[in-house]
């Protein structure tokens, strides 16, 4: 998949365990697990808000685009 998710790097540099964000965000543990282990398929902007506030970051820090080579 080209979007790579970064909540895990983003949660390093906070040094905010997953089940804090989880609590702040209202968000279950095991969801916000899944889009941090790139196993979602799409994300809702009011969670990305959210997720953004709570960390005090821009999408662009949780969300990377990436070139898939052609055959």
């Amino acid at each position: 998949m080209p979007i790579i998710v970064r909540l895990d790097r983003v949660l390093a540099d906070r040094k905010m365990p997953l089940n804090v964000l989880s609590e702040k965000v209202g968000i279950s543990v095991v969801n916000l697990s899944n889009l941090k282990t790139g196993k979602a398929k799409a994300i809702r902007f009011s969670t990305l808000e959210a997720i953004c506030a709570a960390l005090e970051c821009q999408p662009g820090d949780l969300l990377e685009y990436e070139q898939v080579p052609e055959d």
